[in-house]
C-alpha cells in the first residue's frame, strides 16, 4: 500500500519515517519525498497507529486524494527548487510539474490555489527564496553563481524577486546577524 505523508520534506525526514514503519512492522517498500510504500497493507487500527506515531514526529499521513495531489505538487517543487540545478531545465517549472504528475496544469494551479491559498508559482518563488537564503549563508557562489544555479536570467532578476520576499537585498541579507531562514514545511 502507497501512503502519503504530509511534511517529508528532505532526506532526514525519509530516514525517520523509515525508521518509525519498521519500528511499527512494516516493510518499507519504494520511499520518496511524500510517499512511502508499505506491507503488509495496514488495516484501519494499524492506520491509525501509523498516524499517530508520525504525527509526534510532526509529520502527517494524508488520505483525501486532493490532499495527496497538493503534497505531490509540493514534493515536485521541493525536489526541483532544493535538488536540481534549475539552470539545466528547459521549460517552465509549473509545466514540468504538470508532465511529471500527469495533470493538466490549470487544474494543478487552480486545485493548489484553492488548497492553499497561493499560486504554485508564488510557492515556486519561496522555496528558491529559501534556497538563496541557504546558499548565501554558505558562502561558496557569488550572487551571479547563484542565479546561475536557480535559473533566474540575471541577478539582477534574483535580487528583485529576493527582495520582494524578504524585504532585503541579497547583500543586505547576508550582512544581517538575524537571518530568517523557513524549514521546508512551513513556506506557503
Amino acid at each position: 500500500m502507497t501512503l502519503y505523508v504530509k511534511n517529508m520534506v528532505c532526506d532526514r525526514c525519509i530516514m525517520i519515517v523509515n525508521q518509525q514503519l519498521q519500528n511499527l512492522g512494516f516493510e518499507v517498500g519504494e520511499i520518496s519525498l511524500g510517499k512511502v510504500t508499505v506491507q503488509p497493507d495496514p488495516d484501519a487500527a494499524k492506520l491509525q497507529d501509523i498516524s499517530s506515531a508520525l504525527q509526534v514526529l510532526g509529520f502527517e499521513l494524508i488520505d483525501k486524494e486532493k490532499d495527496q495531489l497538493i503534497e505531490q505538487i509540493k514534493t515536485e517543487v521541493i525536489n526541483l527548487v532544493h535538488y536540481s540545478d534549475l539552470n539545466e531545465i528547459n521549460q517552465s517549472l509549473m509545466h514540468l510539474i504538470a508532465d511529471r504528475l500527469n495533470k493538466d496544469y490549470a487544474y494543478l494551479s487552480r486545485s493548489f490555489s484553492d488548497a492553499e491559498g497561493i499560486t504554485i508559482e508564488r510557492y515556486i518563488i519561496q522555496q528558491k527564496t529559501e534556497k538563496v537564503k541557504e546558499l548565501l549563508e554558505y558562502g561558496e557562489l557569488n550572487l551571479n553563481e547563484i542565479s546561475y544555479k536557480m535559473g533566474y536570467s540575471s541577478s539582477a532578476h534574483l535580487s528583485a524577486q529576493f527582495k520582494a520576499i524578504t524585504g532585503f537585498s541579497p547583500s543586505k541579507y547576508k550582512a544581517a546577524k538575524d537571518q530568517n531562514r523557513k524549514s521546508l514545511d512551513k513556506i506557503g
